[in-house]
């Protein structure tokens, strides 16, 4: 085995290799996308920490009465934020929240039109499935040092490996969703004359929704998933009490964070999880 092991293939030379080209060919691409990001972040920071929390928590409970209907999830929406603001916690989930939604709003907007192109062609999805398997799979600290040496340190690496990490999501479930649009549909709508931008709109995408819809929820579960991950590189948020309350074992806070991230996630699933029909006709 060690003439093996003596014929070693450099892919960790070539991979070095890679990152240094492009942190000399393009550094004023990365700086672009990390000032971008940037300003999307500070634009969801500032919502959410501009006004006092009282509003927000009032405008959140108004938001989730107005998406479900319901006053029992408004009622949650209420405790569980003051849940958090009594916990201590409420700027680290503010930010939290900034990073989640604007990762998910990055991610819909890459992984939307790439299912798409992907379900109307088949050899695109092919090329693309060992990717999308590679991203989802490779440990996250192999892609935190390049985005690291790319992005620095602060919430862009942060977001930039949370939107490696659950972009697949988006681009699996629209591929599905589109690719299982039924072909009776299709074809009454081409039989009416629809152009297939009009079949895209009217047809494959309104069929499709749950399935994006589906995408969307694991997008922000993935991306709540990431937070202590994120924390690692400079980003704000819930993830850096629970790293110190790691390093410290300090259970009490552990549990606090803990209980303020599962506030959090059950919150966003509630607000964009698609409610199932009800049956009656």
């Amino acid at each position: 085995m060690e003439w093996l092991v003596d014929h070693k293939i450099p892919i960790g030379q070539w991979a070095k290799a890679f990152v240094d080209w492009l942190t000399i060919n393009a550094a004023w691409f990365f700086d672009f996308i990390a000032l971008v990001l940037e300003h999307v972040i500070d634009a969801v920071l500032w919502v959410l920490q501009t006004p006092h929390p009282l509003v927000i928590v009032a405008a959140t409970v108004i938001l989730a009465w107005f998406v479900r209907r319901k006053i029992s999830f408004a009622i949650f929406v209420l405790a569980a934020m003051l849940l958090i603001i009594n916990q201590g916690y409420w700027e680290e989930t503010t930010e939290t929240l900034a990073l989640v939604l604007s990762a998910t709003l990055v991610c819909m907007i890459v992984g939307v039109p790439i299912g798409v192109a992907a379900a109307h062609r088949p050899w695109l999805y092919e090329a693309l499935r060992p990717i999308l398997d590679l991203m989802q799979t490779i440990p996250t600290f192999v892609y935190l040092i390049p985005a690291l040496i790319l992005f620095g340190l602060g919430m862009v690496p942060g977001l930039i490996a949370t939107v490696i990490f659950a972009v697949p999501s988006p681009i699996r479930l629209t591929q599905l969703g589109i690719s299982s649009t039924p072909k009776a549909l299709i074809e009454a709508g081409e039989a009416f004359g629809a152009t297939k931008r009009q079949l895209l709109w009217k047809v494959e995408l309104p069929y499709a929704l749950p399935n994006i819809m589906a995408g969307l929820t694991q997008t922000i579960m993935l991306s709540l998933s990431m937070v202590v991950i994120a924390a690692l590189v400079g980003a704000d948020g819930l993830g850096v009490p629970t790293l110190r309350a790691l390093n410290q074992v300090n259970i009490a806070r552990g549990f606090e964070v803990g209980v303020a991230i599962v506030l959090v996630a059950i919150v966003l699933d509630r607000f964009f999880r698609k409610e199932p029909a009800s049956g009656r006709e």
